[in-house]
């Protein structure tokens, strides 16, 4: 008999429980206290900087979870006082460090951390990380000090910087509200700041060891480092002391404003079988193309191309590829082999995009690269050897590399990039953030390459390839683990309510065609045994929530879309369209809480709603169905969300 799913399995995929947070205040000062680092760091209820993390990652930048002990929480009137002890290890090499947090009353805050490597300890990044949120700041004043004490002004980036904004810092102050302002130090190395936006992370990031330097670097055995980072806050005396006003959440829907992109499905070689045997359930998603990932260093092409074929042909559905070129031999030759492979499987594709091999790899900030003729004659060969398909190109990982290593667009009926929510972090509220940062992903790409059509591809929350020369780190037992291909969360109602997000997100920002789930894996919308541990649909099986998602994004692909205003996006995001004479609004609660939402704009007088929710998760695992059945007649007042729930409303 199958057991009931647990709450954690509904919401996030997995039984590890979420961190849990707790809010520290000192005078007018808050902050969230988060596996030993701050978040959310507010004054006066204004949030001044998105977090200070302390943070250790490994010579593949990925990042260790600390093991935390001895770790004591003083609060007062008048402050607070945190410290604790805190080790990152793996099989080979540790560093430890002691940390310790204070808040005064008058809401100024220091975090200081003294480590010790024990044995020689190779690592890409070890100190402090500093971020500072992205709206309300974005092209916005910057005061600089650089570690000469030399101070200029800036602004943070308004378009995506491809490389680093501000370099040798000491520290930065920036207005947070009328009146007041803070300033931010951080002693013990040199900082430099990065635009994380190029990685769909909600924030500006100031953090030690600059790039410029070898990486990765050893902190040799028994070698201490010493670090901090203080808030001063500033109220000029004539600034009266006010609270942010915050908006009922509500959503209004407008007139009809563009168009729904093309939503596609991923297919990788190496599930194109099994994704065959789970064809049924597949059936009633219609994406508008199946995407085929083809990588020509791998053996076994020809298996390859007959798989997306037989999937293809079952699902009745245009396809499309991406190949991944070896780049040693010229590129015709690549290609032509490529081209006669998918010929022998009768197989047609109506684009193609193409990169090679060498441009998947991660690209430093400031690189310069002249010369475009590896890029111009793959293009032309990749025209020569498919002539009947539209080719593209850009980058297969992030849109990071496009924007610093841009190819010759004039050579390209589309362009392509992709993008994961675990580059940097990867719990909840980072996932779920990532949404904010795609319109200025797709301002800064329209900015480089102009009306071309724009493909985002993939789309996921974990990651296809890792740009870091190794592949993403395994996941066996379902955590939350930055970079992996395997994030729980795909199967979860955050992982429906991220999707969605990430429809409206692309929709309002004129995206032409987006590649979002997969028939299976890592990123599918159906179970599938892995070799990884998927909790519950192990044992029951069936569809992820993400798939009821999906089924009405490919199935509204090109229809007119109305506009949609949210009074608070970081919550809540609306997707609005019309299709087969009624109109659907479809809203994503972004968060762990309960949510009302006022809607305007729609004749809800005989509308119907249906909700993808933790009461709803079984029956929509079990049904491809199972939304429809949850329909009901839309009651008057507000539409209440429930955690990371999604609704339907038809009108």
């Amino acid at each position: 008999m199958t057991t009931k799913p647990s709450r954690a399995v509904k919401l996030f995929g997995t039984d590890e429980p979420p961190a849990e947070t707790r809010v520290l205040t000192a005078g007018p000062l808050t902050a969230e206290l988060d596996a030993g680092n701050l978040r959310y760091i507010c004054y006066e209820e204004q949030e001044a900087i998105r977090a200070i993390s302390y943070v250790v990652r490994d010579q593949f930048w990925g990042t260790f979870n600390p093991m935390i002990e001895d770790f004591q929480v003083d609060e007062t009137s008048d402050g607070f006082t945190v410290t604790y002890t805190a080790t990152c290890r793996d099989e080979d090499k540790a560093f430890r460090y002691n940390s310790k947090l204070t808040g005064a009353s008058n809401g100024d805050l220091r975090f200081e951390a003294d480590g010790k490597a024990d044995g020689d300890f190779l690592t890409n990044r070890t100190g402090f990380v500093v971020l500072h949120p992205v709206e309300g700041l974005s092209g916005h004043p910057v005061t600089v000090e650089d570690v000469e004490g030399a101070i200029s002004e800036t602004v943070f980036p308004d378009q995506i910087d491809p490389k680093q904004p501000i370099m040798n810092i000491r520290a930065l102050s920036h207005q947070v509200a009328p009146g007041i302002r803070v300033t931010c130090t951080m002693n013990g190395d040199t900082f430099e700041m990065e635009d994380q936006r190029n990685w769909t992370d909600a924030s500006y990031k100031t953090y030690v060891r600059p790039l410029g330097l070898p990486h990765p670097f050893t902190i040799t055995d028994c070698e201490t480092i010493s670090q901090s980072v203080t808030l001063a806050f500033e109220r000029q005396a004539s600034a009266a002391a006010t609270k942010p006003t915050f908006e009922r959440l509500s959503v209004a829907v407008g007139t009809t404003d563009g168009r729904i992109p093309d939503f596609g499905m991923a297919l990788e070689a190496r599930h194109a079988s099994v994704a065959l045997e789970h064809a049924d359930q597949l059936d009633p998603l219609h994406p508008k193309f199946l995407s085929c990932y083809y990588d020509a260093r791998l053996p076994d092409g020809a298996s390859a191309m007959q798989g997306f074929k037989a999937l293809g042909d079952r699902l009745g559905v245009d396809l499309a590829l991406e190949v991944v070129v070896p780049g040693e031999a010229p590129a015709i030759e690549d290609l032509s082999a490529v081209a006669k492979l998918a010929k022998d499987a009768d197989l047609e594709f109506s684009t193609v995009a193409v990169t090679p091999a060498g441009d998947l790899a991660f690209i430093a900030p400031g690189t310069f690269f002249p010369d475009t003729r590896p890029f111009d004659e793959l293009y032309d060969a990749a025209r020569a050897q498919f002539p009947d398909a539209r080719i593209g190109g850009g980058n297969f990982v992030y849109f990071t590399e496009l924007n610093r290593k841009p190819p010759p667009f004039g050579k390209l009926d589309f362009v392509t990039h992709g993008t994961s929510a675990l580059v940097h972090a990867a719990d909840d509220r980072s996932v779920t953030e990532t949404v904010e940062c795609l319109p200025f992903i797709i301002s800064s790409a329209r900015a480089l390459f102009g009306d071309r059509h724009y493909r985002i591809s993939p789309a996921g929350i974990g990651s296809r390839t890792s740009p870091f020369g190794n592949e993403p780190p395994a996941n066996p037992d379902a955590k939350r683990v930055t970079m992996t291909r395997a994030d729980p969360r795909q199967r979860g109602l955050l992982g429906s309510a991220w999707h969605l997000g990430y429809g409206a997100r692309v929709a309002e920002g004129g995206v032409d065609s987006v590649v979002i789930g997969a028939p299976i894996g890592e990123f599918g919308l159906v179970h599938a045994h892995m070799d990884y541990a998927q909790p519950w649909y192990d044992e029951a099986g069936g569809l992820y929530p993400a798939y009821h998602v999906m089924r009405a994004l490919y199935d509204a692909s090109g229809a007119p879309r109305l506009s949609t205003t949210v009074s608070q996006p970081h919550k809540c995001l609306a997707l609005a369209f019309r299709g087969d004479g009624e109109t659907e609004l479809w809203l994503a609660n972004l968060t762990g809480e309960t949510l009302s939402i006022e809607v305007s704009g729609l004749d809800v007088s005989a509308g119907r709603i249906a909700r993808l929710d933790e009461d709803s998760f079984e029956c929509c695992a079990a049904d491809p169905d199972g939304l429809d059945t949850t329909e009901a007649a839309l009651a008057a007042g507000a539409v209440t969300l429930g955690a990371y729930a999604t609704v339907r409303i038809r009108t």
